[in-house]
């Protein structure tokens, strides 16, 4: 062994120890099966505020990690739209508007200047890490 390998080893060694020892993180993904690019946005509580967040815009087959780490909730909430007109709605209403955002609070959305966009729920149960939501032809998405 070289004096250089013997100087590496140990810091080489320690840092994979660091690194295995690293949790593993899990993700909300949503992919997109449908036949053409969609825009997505997502909503969600962290316990004592209401956020959602947009846009992602994905093209066919294409997956996107919305979320990073470990899930905080059971429920999320989705909106999709495609170039086509076709949506992924429903009766949960969030604020959204045409450009990114990340807006918190669901209440007063036409108030505040934003626009008013039911999202469908994604029930993950309640003990997932990690969800992937997978999108098809908006004539098979959830109304």
């Amino acid at each position: 062994m070289t004096a250089l390998n013997r100087l590496l080893f140990p810091i080489l060694a320690m840092a994979g120890s660091v690194l295995a020892a690293a949790p593993a993180h899990a993700d909300l993904r949503l992919c997109n099966n449908s036949s053409g690019r969609v825009s997505v946005a997502i909503a969600y509580t962290d316990g004592q505020t209401w956020v959602s967040e947009g846009w992602w815009n994905l093209k066919s087959t294409a997956c996107e990690t919305l979320l990073r780490g470990n899930l905080a909730a059971q429920f999320y909430y989705i909106y999709a739209m495609d170039e086509r007109g076709g949506e992924w709605k429903g009766k949960a209403y969030m604020c959204t508007r045409d450009r990114e955002f990340r807006i918190e609070g669901r209440e007063n959305c036409l108030v505040r200047g934003f626009d008013r966009t039911g999202f469908f729920e994604v029930d993950t149960g309640k003990d997932a890490k990690n969800w992937t939501v997978q999108l098809t032809d908006s004539s098979q998405a959830p109304r």
